[in-house]
């Protein structure tokens, strides 16, 4: 993949080939996959409201919840990105058969976690554990055989279940953030920013120190030689935090830089990122996780829009 000296160690070299030059799936698989889950959550939330309502109130409660959780979520989820996935399109159909059984069944479709005035925070946190729970999950079993090629992260063009992993959370931060809830912090912006990048910056320097150390593979084409994952949501909690745009604007400031990344990249930028060749200087050896940093507060900035938007349009149809 590139022109530094490989390791010794032929099993590391067995496993960087199994999660390279992969091809991708579909965006309509990727979004059956989502829905999917997303099915599994009305599901749990409409057959066992009740439990969800108790789980606070008493050591027993929880742990019921908590199995629950694991029976409607953690489980089916497994399945289905696993030995189910040639059968996803079924499993959609099926999950969304048996929501309208239940709920002809109830004769009413009332999540107690979307009502009252705390609707947007318990949606929001349920979508936060889910992209948590799908992160981790996919994480451990991409090494796995198990776990099918198509969904693991694609070498050059193409969409897989993976690829979506850092927009994701970039996506989760921005929904949550002070912009994005017109919210003023009393810190200046970077000592706002050091506070909330320390520990994003400690973890990508841990995760760095650990795979040089226990020569563990590492897919240069993802991030580069010494960038990572946590790095990246560093960098873009950074250039936020610089860049304070109020939320009723950041959905167009957001919308002007993926445009220009985008324009950049058909225009040149993508056989500069494609390409197998590097320097021995920092940009180049990491080129792909620091060129993304010019997209991914684009993201940010939508997310942020997006909320207040939606925030707004429910305010107005009240």
């Amino acid at each position: 993949m590139d022109s530094f000296p490989r390791s010794l160690n032929p099993n590391k070299h067995l496993r960087e080939q199994f999660v390279s030059n992969l091809p991708g799936s579909s965006m309509l698989e990727v979004s059956a996959l989502l829905n999917n889950v997303a099915l599994l959550m009305l599901l749990r939330h409409t057959f066992c409201s009740q439990t969800v309502n108790d789980a606070c109130r008493s050591l027993k409660s929880y742990l019921a919840s908590v199995a629950l959780d694991y029976v409607f979520l953690v489980l089916p989820t497994l399945l289905i990105f696993t030995v189910l996935a040639e059968w996803v399109y079924i499993c959609l159909i099926g999950l969304l058969l048996l929501l309208v059984f239940f709920t002809a069944v109830k004769r009413t479709y009332s999540l107690p976690y979307m009502e009252g005035p705390n609707a947007s925070r318990a949606s929001i946190s349920s979508y936060r554990v889910v992209t948590m729970f799908i992160t981790c999950l996919c994480i451990l079993a991409v090494d796995f055989r198990i776990y099918p090629r198509e969904y693991a992260k694609t070498e050059t063009y193409g969409a897989s279940l993976m690829d979506l992993g850092v927009g994701s959370f970039v996506l989760m931060n921005a929904v949550t953030s002070r912009q994005a809830r017109n919210i003023k912090s009393s810190m200046s912006w970077w000592k706002a920013a050091f506070k909330s990048t320390t520990p994003l910056l400690l973890l990508g320097f841990a995760r760095l120190a650990s795979t040089l150390s226990l020569d563990y593979q590492v897919h240069v084409g993802e991030y580069g030689v010494n960038w990572n994952f946590f790095f990246t949501l560093a960098g873009v909690s950074i250039l936020t935090s610089i860049l304070n745009v109020p939320a009723e604007y950041s959905g167009i400031l957001g919308s002007v830089i993926l445009v220009g990344y985008q324009s950049w990249l058909t225009n040149g930028l993508n056989v500069y990122l494609l390409s197998n060749e590097r320097g021995t200087d920092v940009i180049s050896r990491n080129k792909e996780g620091i060129f993304s940093l010019f997209v991914q507060p684009g993201l940010c900035y939508l997310g942020g829009g997006s909320k207040s938007t939606a925030i707004s349009t429910a305010i107005a149809c009240r």
